[in-house]
């Protein structure tokens, strides 16, 4: 792996010992986005040392091995022409080496609002005119993890941008911070071993990994437009006491009850081909998903999330339904976070700090199940990025017998996986480290908390027309971090 720096950043091109200089330089080009030779190659940065493209010398004769860095220069003077490079920033802070992205509309407002808790004057601490300012009263930041600890409920995920903010605040204004998406894959390009199982070196194997709960999230809220949009998602279970699956389209608004928050609004379900019983699922190819897609950007919605029930008729009198998941059994089980992972990496949230243009997702999962007083609640979590990463290297694993419980793959001669560790308690008290086989999936979940939860009447059969008055919004209760 070469490193090149230019204007734009310091980016990485695989190249192998024996290969040619002029082979180099056309990966150069198309790294950096030249559509013709309108730059130049230095091996040192006063421009001294200039790499010429030949088709006789290698890497290796110009004595160019793995970790050197080159340093390029557009030839063109600035502006000139469509070959030079936009050294700008136009939207917030770029780090080095992050390509230019366009955000969503969401993102790109956040990044111009203050987002400061502003406070007003504590009549019985603050010592001073209506005009001043002192510590019981100064703006605090967004991400103040005192202030959010203390609203009621708490909130113990910031809000993305939030974190953004706590990681571009320092003394540099976040100059060199870049959001790393994690791999559990064997680094390509690495020549001083065999492949894969015949060998493996430190530049080459993933790191292991260490779960651990995630500070942000990406979504802060859940909520429906109108209770007709999951009335009607409900009647299917209604008529036929199977268990259906949809689609969420809304859009991605702001959440003022967090600082800098995102809510995920939902204006309409769309139910894909599937097969559905009493306890499974099976989602079908669909030839028209391309179809809604394109329909639903022309009404100015997106899908945002992905819905599912799982519902059990407890009493049909009453008209009640099972309490199953809870923190003495699970929110999600193994299969879900997987199903949810494999949906958040094919959703991936744009993102100007990240050197991949993607960080994360605001992909987001709602399960229709039955609460603690036995009616229909809606609950709305999200998977770690870390949880994405162990989905997307298909490092992650359900366990058969146990939904509450995950498996990390162990390594074999078609895959290598990295250890997967998570800290838990034993009961002496003490912070022990245990390896992920099986792996508790809490500690993949990110509880989108603050999701509006609506009230239906249950037994099968009831028409919609019969449905109860809707109760209020009302945030449900921490219930994934009570674990």
């Amino acid at each position: 792996i070469i490193r090149v720096q230019s204007p734009e950043g310091v980016k990485r091109i695989t190249a192998t010992k024996r290969e040619t200089v002029a082979t180099f330089l056309k990966k150069v080009a198309k790294e950096f986005g030249f559509r013709n030779n309108g730059f130049s190659v230095y091996t040192n940065r006063n421009r001294t040392g200039e790499i010429t493209a030949s088709q006789n010398k290698s890497l290796n004769l110009l004595k160019i091995k793995h970790g050197d860095m080159l340093f390029l220069y557009p030839s063109s003077p600035a502006g000139s022409s469509s070959e030079t490079m936009d050294t700008s920033v136009s939207q917030g802070l770029r780090p080095v080496g992050a390509p230019q992205v366009v955000e969503d509309e969401i993102d790109q407002y956040l990044i111009k609002q203050d987002g400061k808790i502003y406070r007003n004057r504590d009549q019985q601490l603050c010592r001073h005119g209506p005009l001043g300012k002192c510590v019981h009263c100064v703006p605090l930041e967004p991400f103040d993890e005192d202030y959010l600890n203390h609203l009621e409920p708490p909130v113990k995920h910031m809000s993305f941008h939030a974190y953004i903010r706590k990681l571009t605040g320092g003394a540099d204004k976040g100059k060199f911070v870049a959001l790393e998406n994690i791999s559990c894959k064997i680094k390509s390009g690495c020549e001083g071993h065999p492949p894969w199982p015949e060998g493996i070196c430190t530049k080459c194997q993933p790191s292991a990994i260490t779960l651990n709960r995630q500070k942000y999230r990406h979504v802060d809220n859940i909520m429906f437009e109108n209770h007709t949009i999951a009335d009607r998602f409900l009647d299917f279970w209604r008529k036929t006491g199977n268990q259906h699956l949809g689609y969420l389209y809304g859009r991605y608004t702001e959440h003022k009850d967090i600082p800098l928050g995102i809510r995920a609004e939902v204006a309409a379900i769309y139910e894909p081909p599937q097969i559905g019983t009493q306890n499974s699922l099976e989602i079908l190819e669909d030839p028209k998903a391309e179809v809604v897609d394109e329909i639903a950007a022309k009404l100015g919605l997106r899908k945002v999330g992905w819905i599912f029930t799982d519902l059990v008729s407890e009493d049909t009198r009453k008209g009640t339904v099972r309490y199953s998941r809870n923190k003495d059994t699970y929110y999600l089980s193994a299969e879900e976070c997987i199903t949810a992972g494999n949906f958040q990496n094919q959703q991936p949230n744009i993102c100007r700090l990240s050197p991949d243009g993607h960080f994360g997702s605001k992909f987001v999962t709602v399960v229709a199940t039955g609460g603690p007083d036995n009616q229909v609640h809606f609950e709305g979590y999200q998977v770690s990025n870390q949880c994405m990463a162990l989905v997307r290297d298909e490092c992650l694993l359900p366990c058969r017998d146990a939904p509450e419980l995950g498996y990390a793959k162990e390594s074999s001669s078609e895959q290598y996986v990295p250890d997967v560790f998570y800290k838990d308690i034993d009961k002496f008290g003490n912070e022990i480290t245990q390896l992920a086989r099986p792996l508790p999936v809490e500690y993949l979940i990110i509880d989108d908390r603050f999701f509006f939860f609506l009230l239906f009447p249950l037994l099968p059969g009831i028409s919609s027309t019969e449905v109860a008055a809707i109760k209020n919004p009302t945030p449900f209760s921490d219930s994934a971090d009570q674990v």
